[in-house]
C-alpha cells in the first residue's frame, strides 16, 4: 500500500479536527528546521485549523526556504508559502532564481516578521568581519534557502565568491551544531529572531556576531532597496554586544488562482487572532498589520477583501 506524507497529514487533520474528508487542505511552504519560517508556518496552521472553518485545514511543510517556496507554488506542491519581499517581486517577474519557471502569478496575503542574516561564530573566534570568512568553513543553510541568496549578494560586494569559502549546505539546526562542534568556523542563517537553531547553540556556548567592515552595511542596503539594517539586541542570544545585521521583510504569498474566499478566511484567521499568534510565536510579535497594506507585490483578492473590511 502506498501511503504518502500528504495522506498521513490529511488523516491526522481529519482525526484531530473532526472535519470531513472533503475539507480543503492547504500546504504552507516554510523552510528548514531550526529557522523561524517552520514554527511560523506551524503557528499559522494552528490558527487556520482552529478559526478558518471546518472546510479548510492547513499543514506546515519543510522546504528549502524562501527562494524555493515560490517555485513550489508554481508547481502546485504547496498552496501557500512564506518568502521575502525581494524574492516575491523576482518571482512575479520571472527573473533571477525564477527565470526557468517564468513569471509566477502570486499575490501577497500578509506581511510577516523580518528575517535577519545571522552571521555567528564562537566568541573566541578570530573571525571578526564578513571579509574574514575568506578561506573558512561556513554553514550557509540549505541550497534552496534564502541564506544562500544573501551570500551570493554579499560576496561580490566584498570581492569574494562562494568559491572563497568551504560551504556546508545543511539545515540551520545542523549548521549551528556544526559550529559548536568545530566542523565549521562560522554559521549563517537568514531567520527571524530569536532563531531556534541559534538559541540551541547559545544554550551551551558563548557566541558572537560577525560584523560588517566600516561602511559595508550601508553599501549593501544602497545596492538593494529591499534590504534593511536590523539590530539584534545582545540579550536575545546572550552575546556581549548587539548585532547590527542585514535583513529583509517577509510575507505570506498564495497563487492568485487560489479561491478568494479561502484566502480571506486564512487572512481572517491570522489577523483576527493576532494576539494568540503573538503569544504562541515570538517572531509574530514583530508583525504589524498595517504593513500588509503596503507590500512589494499586490495583495491577493482574498486578502484585499479582508483588509478592505477591517
Amino acid at each position: 500500500m502506498n501511503i504518502s506524507f500528504k495522506n498521513i497529514a490529511s488523516a491526522a487533520a481529519v482525526a484531530i479536527l473532526g472535519t470531513t474528508a472533503a475539507a480543503e487542505e492547504l500546504r504552507i511552504g516554510t523552510a528548514s528546521l531550526g529557522g523561524a519560517f517552520y514554527p511560523m508556518g506551524q503557528s499559522i496552521s494552528n490558527l487556520v485549523n482552529e478559526y478558518a472553518g471546518n472546510d479548510i485545514t492547513m499543514v506546515p511543510i519543510v522546504t528549502g526556504g524562501s527562494v524555493q517556496n515560490p517555485n513550489l507554488i508554481a508547481t502546485g506542491e504547496v498552496e501557500i508559502a512564506i518568502t521575502n519581499n525581494n524574492l516575491a517581486v523576482l518571482a512575479t517577474k520571472g527573473v533571477g532564481p525564477y527565470s526557468a519557471a517564468g513569471a509566477i502569478d502570486i499575490g501577497a496575503v500578509a506581511a510577516l516578521h523580518p528575517s535577519v542574516l545571522h552571521m555567528v561564530v564562537l566568541a573566541d573566534s578570530d573571525i571578526q568581519t564578513f571579509d574574514d570568512l575568506r578561506g573558512k568553513r561556513v554553514a550557509v543553510g540549505p541550497a534552496g534557502g534564502g541564506t544562500l541568496g544573501f551570500v551570493n549578494f554579499l560576496f561580490p560586494l566584498h570581492d569574494m565568491t562562494v568559491d572563497d569559502i568551504t560551504p556546508s549546505f545543511v539545515s540551520y539546526s545542523d549548521g549551528f551544531s556544526q559550529l559548536t562542534d568545530g566542523t565549521v568556523d562560522a554559521a549563517l542563517a537568514l531567520s527571524g529572531f530569536p532563531s531556534g537553531a541559534v538559541m540551541q547553540a547559545a544554550a551551551g556556548n558563548d557566541l558572537r556576531f560577525i560584523s560588517f567592515s566600516e561602511g559595508m552595511l550601508d553599501t549593501a542596503i544602497e545596492a538593494n532597496g529591499a534590504y534593511v539594517a536590523v539590530e539584534v539586541p545582545a540579550d536575545v542570544y546572550d552575546t556581549t554586544d548587539a548585532g547590527m545585521l542585514i535583513g529583509v521583510n517577509n510575507m505570506l504569498v498564495a497563487p492568485n488562482s487560489l479561491d478568494a474566499a479561502t484566502v480571506q478566511a486564512v487572512t481572517a484567521a491570522i489577523f483576527d487572532n493576532l494576539d494568540e499568534l503573538k503569544a504562541e510565536n515570538a517572531n509574530a510579535r514583530q508583525i504589524d498589520p498595517e504593513m500588509s497594506r503596503n507590500l512589494a507585490i499586490p495583495l491577493h483578492a482574498g486578502a484585499q477583501a479582508y483588509f478592505d473590511a477591517n
